[in-house]
């Protein structure tokens, strides 16, 4: 029998993370709203572990009314009390202000940008995602020239909680950069899933 050797980072023992690593992680996603999630789940992941917010990935999509940008726009202050109090999240008032005005700027570019905020972000990567050879994961980069300019532009847009390494985070998780180790069967099988 063949051992699949699957990116040592996923533990077998861990279906939630086994599950993302298998199914979702690296996936090209060209889906504006799910791309804003991330990005504000990576923000929230800072000084943390990506596993801290899998694990509460849930909570967070009920308390941010599924990452609806509009409504979490116009977020009150009792609004804000009220997620302070979720101990199903990352209590973090930096983090759920920032979040706020993320959102705003999200509908900003979606109204300036032909290409919504998808085309936006992906533009930082010619449109196509970029496959790193990586044999060990801890090889792989922790940002990139196109994480360090995202970053800047997000920043510039007003974004908070992207910078290069976050946002080069980001990458990976959206399928814009496949850090799959070559010998994980997905770095094969993400290429086949890119749009043309």
């Amino acid at each position: 029998m063949t051992e699949i050797n699957y990116c040592l980072w996923a533990p077998l023992d861990d279906p939630i993370y086994r599950q993302y690593h298998d199914e979702e992680w690296g996936v090209p996603e060209y889906d504006d709203r799910a791309l804003f999630e991330k990005l504000i789940l990576d923000g929230f992941q800072a000084g943390l572990s990506w596993r801290t917010i899998l694990y509460k990935r849930d909570n967070f999509r009920k308390a941010f009314d599924n990452f609806d940008p509009e409504k979490i726009a116009r977020y009150t202050p009792k609004k804000i009390d009220r997620l302070m109090n979720n101990a199903g999240i990352i209590r973090s008032k930096t983090k759920i202000l920032a979040t706020i005005g993320n959102a705003k700027s999200y509908l900003e570019i979606m109204e300036n940008e032909p290409n919504g905020f998808s085309g936006f972000l992906w533009d930082f990567v010619d449109g196509k995602p970029i496959n790193n050879k990586v044999k060990n994961y801890r090889e792989h980069m922790v940002k990139s020239p196109e994480s360090e300019a995202m970053s800047k532009e997000l920043k510039k847009r007003g974004f908070k909680f992207c910078g290069p390494v976050i946002v080069y985070a980001f990458m990976q998780a959206v399928g814009m950069i496949n850090d799959h180790e070559q010998t994980c069967p997905r770095w094969k099988a993400i290429q086949k899933l890119s749009k043309p």
